[in-house]
């Protein structure tokens, strides 16, 4: 029986946000030509929306992801009627508004002859028989939070693979569009399980008669490059093109060494320099990098502009994430379910202070949220807020909410070094905005201090270890954990 940690949590949370930044990012070049000369800064200006999508906006890729994070998070069991009904039902009433819808799921939609699941897979089928074909790749761009699902049961992987098969059937019949379905879902179940993954134990999980094929067609992605698989909106080739970028980026699926914020960004990066269907691509890749890394590696910049239907943000998807792989079970706290997060037993959380080298910055605690000065536009959240915690007039872009957990212990935060510069550079980058910013932890104590001075260090040029000296002596209580403090004495060296 395996337990929902905190670094489960984390690595659900990057599964998610993983491909919904794949699918931002990669939208405006959805059906463009390759870009091998493309780079992503792994800042809010590489998303750049286009048309219709706005920057930070994700697609139908990460839209119809959302109802079944939705029913993962409520405790469903994802292979019941019930889960798949309300999916199903979600998806119709999604698709009445949506911006864009695939052409192959469009179909299904016209040609249900009811309202749930079983209505769904009737006129898959239809579909399927009519065209000869049902093999697209929106059956796998989906796929990421089922699995999250059974995280707590033995046979979770056994039940992982035949709900994503019966997900996959509700708008793509063909054995490859389930088959791709319940791999990848089973990928990224072992990846947020384990923080790495088998190959082979993954395979295990598939049709025997089908096993070889798809052992064969990983085989042919690794190390290939990932734009040769031209076909892309057909489910194989986009379920090796997500895997090749993978490879392309470093990531082997066994060595945690590998998972490194670097490499996601380069994920992201190989995804969306290929031609066609980029951000089904790069929301696959992206699923199972993020699963990988966790959702502390995925740059903030991303995070902070993420967005989409039914009116979500990065954290809000979070939040059901983590929620999701705790099977619908909520935390005491309020963090996952209530709109603020009880902190009570903490003292100093009405902390405030001026940051010392830069006046257009606030440095406090939590409760200080309540009532924010009328001048303050930007929040910089390093501590788990509820969902209604950020004054409203304060818009969601200007919120970046950074994972970092105020906690010495080796591994307690994996991409440690990443999270603290990132979340400095928030900071100087909503500043550059215009923006007068409200950092803040529970009650500045620790991590607002350690950030704050990481700001003044990283972009105001001031000595390290005067910066965290001033900062420490606007802010009487803060006292950086061990692991802070040794970051910051080899900042510059």
């Amino acid at each position: 029986m395996t337990t929902t940690t905190s670094s489960i949590a984390h690595r659900a949370a990057g599964a998610i946000l993983g491909s919904a930044v794949g699918d931002a990012i990669g939208a405006p070049y959805e059906f463009g030509p390759a870009r091998p000369h493309l780079t992503l800064a792994g800042t809010a200006a590489d998303m750049t929306g286009y048309h219709t999508w706005a920057p930070g906006e994700w697609t139908d890729d990460t839209s119809m992801a959302v109802p079944i994070l939705r029913a993962a998070a409520a405790g469903l069991d994802l292979a019941s009627t019930e889960a798949q009904d309300g999916i199903a039902r979600d998806w119709r009433a999604w698709a009445r508004v949506a911006k864009d819808v695939g052409v192959q799921t469009s179909q299904v939609f016209r040609g249900m002859r009811g309202d749930d699941a079983a209505a769904a897979r009737d006129a898959a089928r239809r579909v399927h028989e009519a065209n000869g074909r049902s093999g697209g790749n929106g059956s796998v761009m989906r796929t990421a939070p089922v699995g999250l699902a059974f995280m707590t049961e033995p046979d979770g992987v056994a039940k992982v693979a035949a709900a994503a098969d019966a997900i996959a059937a509700l708008t793509h019949f063909e054995d490859d569009a389930r088959d791709g379905a319940a791999l990848w879902s089973i990928l990224i179940h072992l990846a947020v399980r384990d923080g790495r993954v088998s190959l082979d134990d993954a395979l295990a999980a598939l049709p025997e008669a089908r096993r070889e094929r798809w052992i064969g067609l990983l085989a042919e992605a690794d190390g290939a490059d990932p734009d040769s698989f031209a076909h892309n909106g057909w489910v194989i080739h986009a379920v090796q093109a997500a895997y090749a970028a993978i490879r392309a980026a470093g990531i082997v699926l066994g060595d945690p060494a590998t998972h490194t914020p670097v490499a996601f960004r380069r994920t992201i990066e190989a995804a969306v320099r290929i031609h066609n269907d980029t951000d089904t691509v790069a929301a696959i890749a992206g699923a199972l990098a993020g699963a990988l890394v966790g959702a502390s590696a995925i740059p903030v910049g991303w995070q902070r502009l993420l967005h989409g239907y039914p009116g979500l943000r990065a954290g809000d998807l979070t939040r059901l994430a983590v929620l999701a792989v705790r099977g619908g079970e909520a935390d005491s706290r309020g963090w996952l379910s209530g709109d603020k997060v009880d902190y009570s037993s903490w003292t100093g959380r009405d902390a405030l202070a001026v940051h010392p080298h830069d006046a257009g910055v606030l440095l406090g605690g939590v409760d200080r949220l309540a009532d924010l000065p009328e001048d303050i536009d930007a929040v910089v959240s390093l501590c788990q807020l509820g969902a209604r915690e950020v004054p409203a007039r304060i818009g969601r872009a200007d919120v970046a909410e950074v994972w970092l957990i105020d906690d010495a212990t080796p591994g307690a935060n994996v991409h440690l070094a990443f999270v603290l510069e990132e979340a400095a550079d928030a900071v100087a980058a909503l500043r550059a905005e215009g923006k007068r910013v409200y950092l803040h932890c529970v009650a500045a104590q620790s991590r607002t201090p350690t950030v704050a001075a990481l700001y003044a260090a990283r972009h105001l040029g001031v000595e390290p270890g005067r910066a965290l000296a001033e900062v420490v002596a606007a802010l009487p209580a803060a006292d950086p954990n061990r692991a802070f403090r040794a970051y910051l004495a080899g900042v510059g060296r």
